[in-house]
């Protein structure tokens, strides 16, 4: 049966491959023969360096200051342009807020009468591409005289309110949702979202509210409220981020309070449940030395409280027993190394945008005590890790790894640990074409009853139930022939495939 199955997807990915090929190579004609109306024309406007400019390093020796920052926040559709001087795109500029020039100078990391300095520029781009409510950024200088260098920073809005219904199908099981969100709320960058979700597992109605420049500051407000169908989840979060690489400090406090039912499965059919009352919190100060040839260390330091009490549920899907209860409370000591090293993209996991890939090394580590003195039901050792980078092989090879390893030492013996690492690779056969190639392995022992590591529909085994098996390792391997086109009906979607 296993066998029919796997040749039977293997069929149906085969078929569906040569049908979307054969569509995409079958036409010798392009977007604009095929469709005359639209255009194929890059959005993005090629933006560079005036050259009566200097260049960062001889403005940085002639200890230049940033003079004029001049706000250019352009709103969704470029009606100046033949292109998007339509009705439909007029109409959608007036119903849209526009980004306040305020939220936007909040975020970048340089201001008037500060010594220039090159870096702060590319990472205020870097910072405003993050946003999802802007569709590209681009931060340069524009003029230099009597020793003040005016900068421009220049953006893009995309359309930020998303009403939604949808419908999806994976490992077997339908999931659906009706949702309300807003990404940039009254152009202050604020998000809401009320959703509601049915899948496999509960129905939910979560209301989402981020602020990530709480009150014009750097602080960030995250919340949430969830009133599930097998109990609730309520969470909170006020921190202050190392927002930049050269920030020196951070802080912050974390709070999450749920109830829900967890499902055992095997061979994607639910065997057991259980419930979960899972109470959490972690306080945490973080400092830095900033960044220094392009390198930053930063130190951590935090106390967190993790309790997880499990209670066995009666019922057809239930045996009664349930995993044993866990509560840890420990204080942590956290190291991160950041290497600042950025290539800007394109096409690359995303169509028409721009992407900064970051080819520098990036290491953490954490290591806390639990301690019946603190509060824990046991003594344990805590601790993690994490070590990953890009690499270029040349202008068309990209190599991405990735690893991570976490666990508990309890009496001498290994708890919980789970190693993890995975692997990358992006061959560009041409700007339209690109190979992408993934490998991801990881390896548990003595995993927690309530941490199983399942691999199915749900996470990457295309064609089989979600959570078809669970056991100590896992390893699954992705080849995909993405294909980016400049195709862009009507100036709303951008058409690739894979």
């Amino acid at each position: 049966m296993d066998l029919f199955r796997w040749a039977s997807t293997v069929a149906n990915q085969i078929l569906m491959g040569g049908l979307l090929l054969a569509s995409v190579f079958a036409f010798d004609a392009s977007p604009r023969d095929l469709l005359p109306s639209i255009t194929t024309r890059s959005e993005r406007e090629e933006i560079s360096r005036p050259p009566d400019v200097p260049s960062d390093a001889e403005l940085e020796q002639a200890g230049a200051v940033v003079g004029e920052i001049i706000l250019d926040v352009q709103d969704i559709f470029a009606t100046d342009t033949n292109e998007e001087d339509t009705v439909l795109f007029r109409l959608a500029n007036k119903l849209h807020i526009q980004t306040r020039p305020a939220s936007i100078s909040q975020q970048i990391l340089f201001k008037t009468g500060e010594p220039y300095v090159g870096q702060k520029l590319d990472e205020s781009e870097r910072l405003l591409r993050t946003r999802r409510y802007l569709l590209d950024a681009r931060v340069y200088p524009v003029a230099y005289h009597d020793g003040r260098v005016d900068i421009k920073v220049h953006t893009r809005d995309v359309w930020t309110l998303h009403p939604g219904i949808s419908f999806g199908r994976s490992g077997g099981t339908n999931s659906t949702g009706i949702k309300i969100e807003e990404t940039n709320l009254f152009g202050y960058g604020k998000q809401f979202s009320l959703n509601y979700n049915s899948n496999v597992d509960r129905k939910s109605t979560v209301l989402d509210y981020r602020d990530p420049q709480l009150l014009g500051s750097r602080w960030a407000l995250s919340t949430q409220l969830a009133n599930n169908s097998d109990g609730r989840r309520k969470a909170l979060a006020i921190e202050q981020p190392f927002y930049s690489l050269d920030t020196r400090w951070s802080a912050g406090v974390r709070l999450l309070d749920e109830r829900r039912v967890d499902s055992i499965y095997e061979l994607g059919n639910a065997i057991d449940q259980y419930g979960v009352k899972q109470r959490g919190a972690t306080i945490y100060g973080g400092w830095s030395d900033g960044l220094h040839d392009h390198w930053n260390t930063r130190w951590t330091a935090g106390v967190t409280y993790d309790d997880n009490q499990f209670e066995p549920r009666v019922g057809s899907q239930a045996s009664g027993t349930a995993p044993a209860s866990r509560k840890l409370v420990y204080p942590w000591l956290g190291y991160e190394l950041i290497e600042e090293r950025y290539q800007k993209l394109e096409n690359l996991n995303q169509i028409g945008r721009t992407e900064d890939f970051s080819l520098g090394w990036h290491a953490s580590a954490l290591v806390g005590f639990a301690s019946t003195a603190y509060g824990a039901d046991r003594n344990a050792l805590i601790w993690s890790g994490s070590l990953g980078r890009g690499l270029t092989l040349s202008d068309s090879h990209l190599i991405e790894f990735a690893s991570g390893i976490s666990g508990r030492v309890e009496n001498s013996e290994a708890k919980n640990t789970v190693v993890s690492g995975t692997g990358r690779y992006y061959w560009r056969q041409s700007p339209r074409r690109l190979l992408f190639l993934s490998l991801q392995a990881d390896v548990a022992t003595h995993l927690d009853a309530d941490n199983r590591l399942t691999l199915g529909g749900d996470n990457g085994l295309r064609g089989y139930p979600l959570r078809y098996q669970a056991g100590t390792g896992r390893w699954i391997f992705t080849a995909e022939q993405r294909l980016f086109t400049d195709w862009y009906p009507f100036r709303l979607v951008r058409v690739g495939g894979a």
